[in-house]
């Protein structure tokens, strides 16, 4: 098959500025930035780990995201305990729930950006 990965995600925003440097800073993703051991950081791109990607379209009437929402991003993450805390502390609402984890798929976590998308941290089972 041609296709190799996701090679974006657009998404429109009221304050496109301001919300690209929430994502900097919070969470570390956006133009100008790599993920640890993912090469040379790039002006136009984020440089990311290779890794699972789960592409799944979702029934119009799903409730696991906001109705009024297109998409929710889904970030893989390590040390997500540590990434919850720094969000803690930056004031960021954080959601978790029991029956979104488990040992085949690992444990998962819940925020939102400031113009209210949601984004899903995926800390992978361990090895």
């Amino acid at each position: 098959m041609p296709v190799q990965g996701i090679g974006g995600l657009f998404f429109r925003a009221t304050d496109p500025e301001a919300l690209g440097e929430w994502y900097r800073e919070h969470l570390g993703v956006g133009a100008g930035l790599a993920a640890e051991d993912a090469g040379e950081a790039r002006e136009w791109c984020w440089m990311a780990q290779g890794g699972p990607v789960v592409f799944a379209p979702f029934k119009a009437d799903t409730d696991y995201f906001a109705a009024d929402k297109a998409f929710m991003l889904n970030l893989r993450v390590t040390a997500l305990d540590e990434m919850l805390e720094r969000l803690n502390a930056a004031g960021i609402a954080i959601e978790t729930r029991e029956e979104w984890d488990s040992p085949e798929a690992g444990r998962f976590a819940r925020i939102h950006d400031p113009e209210g998308n949601a984004i899903e941290l995926w800390e992978l089972p361990p090895q």
